[in-house]
């Protein structure tokens, strides 16, 4: 890639590593680079309202440079819009599910923070709105949607990977 890009999708089903490569990117291109998460959810795990959500991600979409590390429905077409380049994150559904069993797991026990200061909960683990629960439900939907991005030629570049060491590879031409 001879010019990096400036404004960066990363995307993929759920526990498949968007928030960590979202970062990495944005190191490595010196790119400002947006966790979702902690634009979408309040402290106690609060919902922010979706418009409020709309705002805060088209403020980060007129600027020139980001890197933003998913993209819920109800605004997508705005990243989309801006977006030099979207990453996809195609990986097989047990490697994306292991990464979100263990990262769920060592969450648990930590008592990480996540989200703006909230805290992974058992119960909400085995809820029915569990994140695991989430990654099966919204796999199918988003493996075809990354798809028909990445054969649609009207959209901005695509890079569909498919394995962690394609991820790295690339990566590695960067910056």
């Amino acid at each position: 890639m001879s010019t990096p890009p400036a404004r960066i999708l990363v995307y993929g089903v759920t526990g498949s590593g968007k928030t960590t490569l979202a970062r990495r990117i944005g190191e490595r291109l010196g790119v400002p680079w947006h966790s979702v998460d902690d634009l979408t959810w309040e402290p106690g795990w609060v919902a922010v309202p979706p418009e409020v959500q709309r705002h805060r991600i088209e403020a980060i979409c007129v600027q020139d440079r980001w890197v933003l590390d998913h993209a819920y429905g109800a605004w997508l077409d705005v990243p989309l819009a801006r977006a030099h380049l979207i990453v996809g994150l195609d990986f097989p559904r047990l490697l994306s599910l292991g990464r979100l069993l263990r990262r769920t797991v060592l969450r648990l026990v930590r008592r990480d923070r996540v989200c703006n200061g909230n805290v992974e909960s058992l119960r909400v683990s085995l809820s029915r709105d569990s994140i695991v629960l989430w990654h099966f439900s919204s796999f199918a939907r988003k493996r075809a949607r990354m798809r028909r991005w990445h054969a649609d030629p009207g959209r901005p570049e695509v890079l569909l990977f498919r394995r962690p060491a394609e991820v790295e590879a690339w990566l590695r031409t960067l910056g």
